[in-house]
């Protein structure tokens, strides 16, 4: 059954329904660009099908092997930036303990990440933590010469190598990498690393579901069979509903097109959970990567609250005018805490005495929408009964599909990231890296240097 309910009641007073059904046709064309593989970036679309395409054996496999690295660590560090880190920290911090780096991990390893900066101070501190503690860990990359995470992965392996000698040290690495070809494929197979493969059709934004996320997620004691049978379940439905009518997919993917073409350019992703802030992380990358291109594409933001409230709160309720908010509602918190009353009710808070703090969280969501909608920022609703594995799969499946949606609507190809290597070539002129000579004496006069 689909667990998540889109609520467009907030948008309606800016952009009438007739409006955004309007975008049939063009939702429809998206469709068929993503079935029939017929639009830009279609060799990588390997994720449309991945749900269904994952085997109760591959899963049980994984989950096998996440119980043998469970039994020989305290830490599991995944090396890997963007979305060969993201969507497994989304998920990983959506089910965990709030306080799991203070120890309420259930006896499964605490999940830590590198490569996804170049920070000294924080590998350092890295360092710090896994000369203290039993850990493995994962690599991945598909070429194995992405900077951050090979600087990391040269670090770490010099690292683990020292600490557990050679032969230990290859037992407590997992390679996750292109199937046949690349720098990291070429070690894992030298050093007989324990691998799983990225496949080829599914880039790393779009790759959660793939064992990029499914490792880190099995070790962290997640349940990925519900996972993936809640991505799946949303598969099919997305498949058989493949049109704007009765699609909230569809509708919502059409929503933000029509708020784009009326000026609202940037897309604040709202939770009232602090478990959903790297969710929030992943659906922002998601999207930037995928719509940020031609200089066009909604900019895709993020909040917590009622925390930023007290911050980008004023500005979202009375600053430019060009944004609109997605807000991503719980309906049932996992645990029941109400407000004590007081004697004094010195702060003034026996009005609410009795009430459990979930229901003034949501008040303060309802008080905010109503708040933000009279002050000209639409508001949109998407709504889970409650964070789970099985409603997280179903989470993930269907941004990924409105992304995909969103970005052949808008005109550009979803699957690709040009952008991303501009500053590469600058940082390895500035490093010096051979073959790059001449960029680096023009940017060295430019930067003064």
């Amino acid at each position: 059954m689909l667990q998540i309910k889109l609520d467009l009641e907030q948008v309606y007073g800016f952009i009438p329904k007739e409006k955004i059904l309007s975008f049939e046709k063009p939702v429809a064309s998206a469709y068929r660009h993503i079935y029939h593989k017929t639009g830009p970036g279609n060799d990588f679309l390997g994720w449309v099908d991945l749900p269904s395409d994952i085997s109760d054996q591959f899963t049980a496999q994984i989950i096998d092997h996440a119980a043998e690295l469970q039994s020989k660590s305290e830490v599991f560090v995944v090396v890997g930036i963007g979305g060969s880190y993201l969507g497994a920290r989304a998920v990983i911090e959506a089910l965990q303990h709030h306080f799991a780096p203070m120890g309420f991990t259930s006896g499964k390893p605490l999940v830590v990440y590198a490569g996804q900066n170049i920070s000294e101070d924080y590998m350092t501190d890295l360092l710090d933590l896994l000369d203290r503690k039993d850990y493995s860990m994962a690599v991945i990359s598909k070429s194995g010469t992405t900077t951050e995470p090979a600087i990391a992965f040269r670090i770490l392996k010099a690292h683990i190598e020292k600490k557990y000698g050679l032969l230990e040290a290859r037992k407590r690495i997992v390679a996750i990498t292109d199937k046949s070809r690349g720098a990291l494929k070429q070690l894992a197979d030298s050093e007989g690393y324990a691998s799983y493969v990225v496949p080829d059709d599914v880039g790393g934004r779009y790759s959660v579901l793939t064992p990029v996320g499914l490792l880190p997620v099995a070790v962290a004691g997640a349940d990925i069979k519900a996972l993936v049978e809640g991505a799946r379940m949303v598969e099919n439905y997305s498949r058989a509903a493949s049109n704007i009518h009765g699609n909230p997919i569809a509708m919502y993917a059409a929503t933000r097109q029509a708020l784009y073409q009326a000026g609202k350019t940037v897309e604040v992703m709202v939770n009232y959970e602090p478990r959903l802030f790297y969710f929030t992380e992943w659906f922002k990358q998601l999207y930037g990567e995928s719509e940020g291109k031609e200089n066009k594409g909604i900019f895709p933001a993020g909040v917590g609250f009622t925390t930023d409230l007290h911050s980008l709160g004023q500005y979202i309720q009375e600053g430019l005018r060009m944004m609109f908010e997605t807000i991503v509602t719980v309906d049932k918190p996992k645990s029941q805490l109400a407000v004590p009353d007081a004697n004094t009710d010195l702060d003034q808070l026996n009005y609410i005495a009795g009430k459990r703090l979930h229901e003034v969280n949501r008040m303060a969501e309802l008080g905010t929408i109503l708040a933000h909608v009279d002050g000209g920022v639409p508001n949109i609703r998407i709504r889970i009964p409650e964070i789970n594995a099985y409603n997280l799969g179903q989470l993930i499946y269907f941004f990924e599909m409105g992304c995909a949606l969103s970005g052949y609507m808008l005109g550009v190809n979803p699957f690709d990231q040009p952008g991303v290597e501009a500053y590469k070539k600058n940082m390895f002129a500035l490093l010096g890296k051979k073959g790059f000579e001449e960029q680096t004496a023009t940017l060295r006069r430019r930067l003064g240097i």
